[in-house]
């Protein structure tokens, strides 16, 4: 079967509503909001636009409510190019959002409403926009319906990333062995690491090699503004950051790292290459504010080219 799409992102799509302020308030104080901007998000779609801006041809399968919310969502995909074939709309729930507030050091808070984002079913998949995919990413979906996206995947020689997530780690090695050794790419950053396989997270070197044991043929582990973790076959090392003077907003970094990654290996990249490429696209992102504010490939090399 010919591939019609680069990338096929699989899990939320939420809408996100990013406030920035000079500092958090105390109980029944007010803060003063700074800017703000709202947007479509939720891992799936950023990596599904973050992928689309890097020059991949890519779609996305999740749900949303029949709503204000699932247009802004709608439109925006549209609007950046992903093909929105696989969403799914229910007239029983309300599309999920996630409130960021972000203060002048770069931290933040976030409060989440998931809505029907957790509703996408395993009946809810098309065959045929996993299997005319070159990769599938899941992204912080349940267990039932990422493993009918890996069997659809496995039948057709499509391969699959999968990041767990901070909530899905929880669940620990026992109940998400089945699924992990059947991915072909692990990507978590080190807390998650440390909460899915009981490990240390100053040892994520080890908590690696318990995931890469199970299967995968590659696991990295996010390291925040140290760079990546990468244990693979013939690779086992750290890929420094790319370092950028301004911080804008973390959020949405993780995702940019993986559109990044894979954006890489349809390039033809090294694993070593293709890591430090998605450092690249990761550390531009967080200089905008927004959950998927990835840069173009054309940015990207330069900013590199810029680095060495």
């Amino acid at each position: 079967m010919s591939k019609r799409y680069d990338l096929v992102a699989v899990g939320h799509a939420l809408v996100d509503i990013r406030i920035v302020v000079n500092r958090f308030p105390q109980a029944d104080e007010e803060a003063k909001v700074v800017s703000q901007v709202w947007g479509a998000g939720g891992s799936a779609v950023n990596v599904a636009i973050d992928g689309c801006r890097l020059g991949l041809k890519t779609a996305v399968i999740a749900k949303i409510g029949f709503d204000s919310f699932g247009r802004i969502i709608v439109d925006e995909l549209l609007k950046e190019g992903v093909d929105i074939t696989g969403l799914r709309v229910s007239s029983k729930g309300q599309t999920g959002f996630t409130i960021v507030v972000i203060d002048s050091n770069g931290d933040i808070v976030m409060y989440g409403y998931k809505g029907v984002a957790e509703e996408l079913e395993p009946n809810d998949i098309v065959d045929d926009i996993i299997a005319s995919s070159r990769y599938v990413h899941i992204a912080s979906l349940r267990v039932d319906t990422s493993l009918r996206v890996i069997e659809i995947a496995k039948k057709n020689n499509v391969k699959v990333s999968w990041d767990p997530g901070r909530v899905l780690s929880t669940k620990g090695l026992k109940e998400l062995e089945t699924l992990i050794k059947q991915v072909d790419i692990v990507t978590l950053n080190y807390k998650e690491a440390a909460t899915l396989t009981q490990i240390e997270s100053d040892n994520y070197r080890e908590a690696a090699r318990i995931l890469k044991n199970l299967g995968p043929e590659l696991v990295a582990v996010k390291l925040g503004p140290r760079g990546v973790y990468i244990l693979g076959d013939g690779v086992d090392e750290e890929v420094p950051a790319v370092k950028t003077d301004k911080v804008v907003d973390r959020t949405g970094a993780g995702d940019a790292f993986i559109s990044g990654l894979i954006s890489g290996f349809i390039r033809g990249y090294t694993v070593k290459k293709a890591a430090l490429y998605a450092n690249a696209v990761a550390a531009l992102k967080i200089t905008k504010l927004g959950s998927h504010e990835a840069p173009r490939h054309s940015d990207v090399v330069e900013y590199l080219w810029e680095a060495v």
